[in-house]
């Protein structure tokens, strides 16, 4: 695992500090995407992967700029894919999921920013991680912006917050332990309170099933407003899925928000599992990007492709919706949310 910065002057926490994560749908200044490296994560479909990634580039890049990361053996193929415009670093990477190996930006009332450095350890020591866990170090020096160093394996596709105090995650991998094997429920809500100004967890019990990540919150459930949520839905009782989604749904249906507010939950269509090639994949329509007046979320060529775009329509109707085909980011194990993250708009504060 990448070592701490031991000349790193000791800090209060970011809620200490007043800093707290904004939702995902505020105004951003740019993303990042970190271009695909590992070939084993593709199962034989590496370059039908990078053609996705840079579909995703480009649709964000309309709305947000992308600023892709490159592990130094790959950035002049991913230069010549992107075009000579595209705004790269070169970075040493393992793997291309920027959501959970990246660093988690927080902000407070004055604008500033600063980002909150969780660890990673290859989603429960599924894989070598050790440049990837030192990417947020990397960019808080690239970027000269603030980094708390947080006492905790998290990755971003695991949470989703409100913005206002509120964060959605799964039992099944905040509490696995294969993450914080010493740490309790309350003792994770504790560092989520420190590091992410979070004043409430609200706890789904599972993600989908055989899911490399332990149940990510991204691919079940997000919050797409102040106290909205959306959430994967099957009427199908012989989908696998089937008794996870309905537990999910009932305990959102009962949930209220850091303000007391009951939460209002939008229902996505949640097809069955699919093959591509001979790779088994669960789509997922929640696990989108929102960027600045739009909204990017995963296709798969399916008929389920029309209802979710429909329904994000009719939720975000200011918002341009543009659909980008994804199966072969998903046989990696991710979709849109998974391979991005978000720089909020804000003034970096450093050190």
């Amino acid at each position: 695992m990448a070592m701490r910065d031991a000349s790193e002057k000791a800090r209060q926490t970011p809620a200490e500090d007043e800093f707290r994560m904004p939702a995902e749908w505020g105004p951003h200044s740019g993303c990042f995407i970190s271009w695909p490296c590992r070939e084993q994560t593709w199962h034989g479909h590496f370059e039908d992967a990078k053609r996705a990634y840079s579909d995703v580039i480009k649709a964000i890049d309309r709305f947000d700029p992308v600023t892709v990361l490159a592990d130094p053996s790959t950035a002049l193929e991913a230069r010549r894919r992107l075009g000579p415009e595209a705004k790269m670093i070169e970075v040493a990477l393992d793997d291309s999921w920027s959501r959970d190996n990246g660093p988690i930006f927080v902000r407070r009332g004055d604008n500033g920013l600063a980002l909150a450095n969780f660890r990673f350890n290859g989603w429960g020591h599924k894989q070598l991680c050790e440049k990837d866990d030192g990417l947020p170090i990397f960019l808080s020096e690239r970027l000269r912006i603030r980094r708390y160093d947080a006492p905790m394996v998290l990755e971003g596709g695991a949470i989703s917050v409100d913005g206002d105090g509120t964060l959605l995650t799964t039992e099944q991998c905040l509490l696995n332990v294969n993450r914080n094997p010493s740490m309790s429920r309350e003792g994770v809500e504790e560092i989520l309170a420190s590091y992410l100004g979070i004043r409430k967890v609200v706890w789904l019990a599972r993600g989908v099933e055989d899911d490399m990540t332990d149940g990510h919150v991204d691919g079940v459930a997000g919050f797409a407003m102040s106290h909205v949520v959306l959430a994967a839905h099957t009427g199908d009782n012989s989908d696998p899925n089937y008794r996870n989604l309905e537990e999910n749904l009932a305990r959102l249906e009962s949930a209220t928000d850091a303000k007391g507010r009951p939460l209002e939950v939008v229902r996505m269509v949640q097809p069955r599992s699919m093959l591509v090639g001979r790779v088994s994949i669960t789509p997922s329509y929640v696990n989108l990007y929102f960027a600045n007046g739009a909204v990017v979320f995963p296709t798969y060529g399916i008929r389920e492709d029309n209802s979710a775009r429909e329904t994000l329509a009719s939720l975000f109707p200011e918002r341009e919706i543009v659909g980008v085909r994804c199966e072969h980011i998903s046989i990696g194990g991710g979709d849109v949310h998974c391979i991005t993250q978000q720089l909020p708009e804000g003034k970096p504060l450093y050190p």
